[in-house]
């Protein structure tokens, strides 16, 4: 056994540079792939995470202008959205399920004593947080108590708290604030809203903001859960019934996309999933092409070994060598290559997505008002790194196997004029 190690590592070391060469591919190919694996999983990771928090079952529907004329109506007529539609909305019980307003006031000044921070203010309902992906910090969201009493309550962001106080771990429940000159007491701070990632926003009960900005009968969008939907067409023929149906109240034809704007989650998540399997695809094809590149490498340093080696092989069967040993003395030169430098390339690729994940595995966008995770835990599973480097250690074998298989099928008289 000991002559037969020997006898692979004199082969090998004579070929230095032959043999560097192709480790180098093998080892890249291993590389590529898991580096790639892994970047994708952090593009994939952080994509997954921005919509984890939110009802993939919802829709959002805003006022838009209509672009087409309406018994005698002129098309460019704005359509607002009012209770009335809210109303409607919530009729639709077959397909829809909670229902509720959001209005909105522009900027203002939040402050506290002589600090101050300019925000937006949202009139929301109790069933906000579960359609768009709140996560509270401390404290509570909007009930319904607020919503009935018209209380000055207002949840906000902790950035807002480390403006207004100078950390954003200070407790904050029960202080009061001033908004617009009125004083609100804060019940609630949230970290982050799946729905557009803002920190500038403020939450307050929706009667309060549509009583103390005299919004009349005014809402800005209508938020509800859908049901009874869990296909693409399914879901495109609710939007068709619901456009035709406010187009009766709000007069605009059932085909006029620009009268009102749906948000649709359920489509955007199916539009997500094929965006995904894409990525995925890409990056297997560009992956598992690396990879063969290395399995090309060692099939070539294969073929001109037994060429090299033809009338050595002459010999030894003259000699009366089994054809099996010389066999698995090729194969095990090409298994020995694979397996050592393809562990390299798998070490060094775990290395780098840990080296990723260390340094940006939870990147995110900062853009002032708002803040988005674009990378998240770019890593690979173990198990995949062993089972890449293991193919191309089968595949190594196999690239080995006929060069030698036909080497050793040659008669030793052919062997030995060669």
């Amino acid at each position: 056994m000991f002559d037969f190690i020997q006898e692979i590592y004199g082969t090998i070391m004579r070929n230095k540079l032959r043999t560097c060469l192709t480790g180098f591919a093998v080892a890249w190919g291993i590389f590529m792939l898991i580096v790639l694996l892994g970047a994708g999983n952090g593009l994939l990771n952080a994509l997954n995470k921005q919509t984890s928090g939110l009802a993939l079952n919802s829709m959002q529907v805003y006022g838009g202008r209509t672009s087409m004329p309406y018994k005698g109506l002129k098309e460019g007529r704005e359509i607002r959205l009012t209770n009335k539609e809210l109303e409607v909305t919530r009729g639709m019980t077959d397909h829809v399920a909670n229902a509720s307003a959001i209005i909105e006031q522009g900027s203002v000044r939040l402050n506290h004593k002589d600090t101050y921070v300019n925000v937006s203010l949202n009139g929301v309902m109790p069933n906000y947080p579960q359609t768009n992906g709140i996560e509270m910090v401390s404290g509570r969201f909007i009930n319904k108590l607020d919503i009935d009493e018209r209380r000055k309550s207002v949840v906000v962001h902790e950035r807002t708290i480390e403006m207004l106080f100078g950390n954003k771990d200070f407790d904050a429940i029960g202080k009061l604030v001033n908004i617009s000159g009125l004083a609100y007491r804060i019940v609630g701070v949230y970290t982050s809203d799946m729905n557009n990632g803002n920190t500038s926003s403020a939450y307050l009960p929706f009667s309060t903001l549509h009583l103390i900005y005299n919004k009349g009968d005014e809402v800005g969008s209508l938020v509800f859960l859908t049901q009874n939907i869990d296909t693409e067409a399914k879901s495109d023929a609710f939007e068709k019934e619901y456009r035709a149906t406010i187009g009766k109240v709000k007069q605009f034809e059932a085909d006029d996309r620009s009268a009102i704007w749906i948000r649709n989650r359920f489509k955007q998540f199916l539009q997500q999933e094929t965006g995904s399997d894409l990525l995925r695809t890409a990056i297997w094809v560009i992956g598992i092409f690396t990879l063969l590149s290395g399995i090309v490498g060692v099939s070539n340093i294969m073929l001109i070994t037994v060429k090299e080696r033809t009338h050595e092989f002459g010999i030894r069967k003259a000699l009366g060598a089994k054809p099996m040993s010389i066999l698995w003395l090729i194969i095990a030169e090409s298994i020995t290559i694979t397996t050592f430098f393809g562990y390299i390339g798998m070490v060094a690729g775990i290395a780098v997505t840990e080296y990723m994940n260390a340094v940006s595995g939870a990147q995110v966008m900062d853009i002032g008002v708002a803040s988005a995770t674009v990378f998240e835990n770019p890593t690979v599973d173990l198990h995949i790194a062993i089972q890449a480097t293991l193919t191309l250690i089968i595949a190594g074998t196999l690239a080995g196997f006929f060069p030698a298989r036909k080497a050793v099928m040659i008669r030793p008289i052919e062997a030995l004029r060669g």
